[in-house]
């Protein structure tokens, strides 16, 4: 069973996702195979990540590209639309998928079986807390034990 984690309440997703990944990114033991993190979102929010992945911070390095691009086989933080992405399969290692959208994955088990850890970030937008009340439901329904961290206590 992959281990489904909650964001909730977050102010800005995507600094907010930029202080995930690094805090991810760095729990990353040294000497091991490198990881990956796969983020899935709308395009228009991926393309200002991209940007603000690069700017957020002075001292942090997050190397990251998007999942079409060639160096993805060799970039531990790849950016995405698509859940399954065919580029996803090449991936030696899929290790957490870190899902900003709104949407449900259309096939969850496939998901699932790739993704050991799946967080979800849920914003304070009312249409955005909907939708994640409906994906922590649809996760519950399948059987998964979930987490939720309120960054509202935060």
């Amino acid at each position: 069973m992959a281990r489904i984690d909650f964001h909730s309440n977050v102010s800005d997703k995507l600094e907010y996702a930029c202080r995930l990944t690094r805090k991810i990114w760095s729990a990353t033991p040294t000497g091991e195979s490198v990881r990956n993190i796969v983020m899935v979102g709308e395009k228009a929010d991926l393309k200002k990540l991209d940007e603000l992945l690069w700017t957020f911070s002075a001292t942090d390095f997050l190397p990251h590209c998007f999942i079409e691009d060639e160096a993805a086989i060799d970039t531990p933080i790849l950016l995405t639309d698509h859940f399954l992405s065919p580029a996803l399969a090449q991936l030696p290692h899929a290790d957490v998928l870190i899902h900003l959208g709104m949407k449900m994955p259309s096939d969850v088990p496939a998901l699932l079986a790739r993704f050991p850890r799946i967080v979800e970030v849920v914003t304070i937008n009312e249409a955005e807390r909907l939708a994640g009340r409906e994906r922590y439901k649809a996760y519950r329904d399948l059987g998964h034990e979930l987490h939720n961290f309120d960054q509202s206590k935060s």
